[in-house]
Parts: structure tokens; C-alpha cells; sequence
């Protein structure tokens, strides 16, 4: 397991890669030919003044011509970099030039294969079913908004507010507490030791009979 997530993604190098690192490898040795030139025209300037104290004109002379020379080698350097540079540039964007057109090609193809699935007719009849579903639903509409007179629409209004009615008391009966479902207590007839005390109405029956 571990090396199978441990390997590293292997990156495609193409020719204009390789073209592109030997052109920046070139690059790179021309700006250290550059300054190395750089430091030798600095010391052979300092010992052209020496020998001009020391008297030795003729071989200042020939050092400043030597010097010279060298120059025009480091002015054709920097041309030589110039051109490295702008090599790699458009090699560069060429790059990112095909993939635009690779990009390009594929969705291309994506649409032409999509234009397989569903050609022009079909979208044509498409449209015009659901144009037409759109006409046929207005019609239903306008059937059912010309059919009712101001009486049927009375009644429907009458029935509207007779169904929030009955919803409001609904509402209002849920909200009473419930009836108690466990039976009272007994209470009882005498205590203990005491004669139950009759009722006048009792009395009067026990009298009649």
C-alpha cells in the first residue's frame, strides 16, 4: 500500500519541453559567459590606467583595443539572450496555444455529438408542443374564468367563508379541557355512632305512608 501511494505521478514531457529547457540552458551559460566578460573588462581597464602612470603607453593602447573587442563580444551576448529569451516566450504561449485548440476540438465534438442526439427539427417540434400546451392551458383558463356569474361567485364566497367558520369553532372546541373520565368519590350515608338526620321531604313521605 505504501508504495503504491507513495509513487510519484510521472508528468508527460513533450519536444517543445525539452526545447524549451535546452533554450533557458543556453540562456543561463550566455549570462554567466556575460559576467565573467563583466569582470575581466573591469580588471583589464584598472591595469590600463596602471600602465599609463607607468609610462607604457603602447601596451595600455593595446588593452583598451583587447578591451574593446571584448565589449562588442558582450554587446552580441545581450543580443544572443534577447533572442534566447523571445524563443522560449513563443515557444511558451505556442504551448498554451494548442491547448486552447485541444480544448477547442473537444468541445466541438461535444456539440457535434449533441447536435446528433437532437437535431433542429426536434427542437422546432419541441417548441411548438409546449407552445402549444401553453395555448391550450390559457384557454382553460379563460373557459373557467367566463363560466361563473357573479351569483356562482357569491357562492363560492359564502362557501369560503362557511369553511373558515367551521375551522375557527373547530379550534375553539379542541381547546376546551377534557371531560373527567374516573368516577367520584361515595359519600357516606351516616358515621359511626350517629343516626342519619332525614330530610324534610323524606318526613313527608314516611308520613303519607
Amino acid at each position: 500500500m505504501g508504495n503504491i501511494f507513495g509513487r510519484k505521478r510521472r508528468t508527460r514531457v513533450t519536444e517543445q519541453d525539452r526545447a524549451v529547457l535546452q533554450l533557458k540552458q543556453q540562456r543561463d551559460k550566455l549570462k554567466q559567459y556575460q559576467k565573467r566578460i563583466n569582470l575581466h573588462l573591469e580588471k583589464e581597464r584598472l591595469l590600463a590606467r596602471q600602465l599609463l602612470r607607468d609610462g607604457k603607453k603602447p601596451k595600455a593602447l593595446l588593452l583598451l583595443k583587447k578591451k574593446r573587442y571584448q565589449e562588442q563580444l558582450l554587446d552580441k551576448t545581450e543580443n544572443q539572450i534577447s533572442n534566447l529569451e523571445r524563443m522560449v516566450q513563443d515557444i511558451e504561449f505556442a504551448q498554451i496555444e494548442m491547448k486552447v485548440i485541444e480544448g477547442l476540438k473537444i468541445g466541438n465534438d461535444c456539440l457535434k455529438k449533441m447536435h446528433e442526439v437532437m437535431s433542429i427539427e426536434d427542437v422546432e417540434r419541441i417548441m411548438e408542443e409546449t407552445q402549444d400546451g401553453i395555448d391550450y392551458q390559457r384557454q382553460i383558463d379563460e373557459v373557467l374564468a367566463g363560466s361563473l356569474t357573479q351569483e356562482d361567485e357569491d357562492a363560492v364566497l359564502a362557501e369560503l367563508e362557511a369553511l373558515t367558520q367551521g375551522e375557527e369553532e373547530e379550534e375553539e372546541v379542541e381547546e376546551l379541557p377534557e371531560v373527567p373520565t374516573e368516577p367520584l368519590p361515595k359519600v357516606p350515608d351516616t358515621e359511626p355512632g350517629k343516626e342519619r338526620v332525614k330530610t324534610k321531604p323524606q318526613q313527608e313521605l314516611l308520613a303519607a305512608s
